[in-house]
């Protein structure tokens, strides 16, 4: 499949913690680890589990950071 994504990030799932409708997907990439919330239905859907090769798509028009 192709996408129009070009913030792709690959790495392997180091922890995976489902609450209600939302699990929290750790990934650990090249350069740190990226925490991602989805929903636990696309988690179910994608067979995650931890150990798993991924890859996050980052798509966003601004990230805002505050103290």
């Amino acid at each position: 499949m192709q996408i129009s994504g070009r913030n792709k990030l690959t790495g392997k799932i180091t922890e995976l913690k489902t609450d209600g409708l939302v699990a929290q997907v750790k990934v650990n990439v090249e350069s740190g680890t990226i925490t991602a919330l989805i929903t636990k239905g696309a988690s179910d859907e994608l067979g995650l589990k931890q150990g798993d090769t991924v890859t996050a798509l980052v798509k966003a028009t601004s990230v805002m950071i505050c103290k």
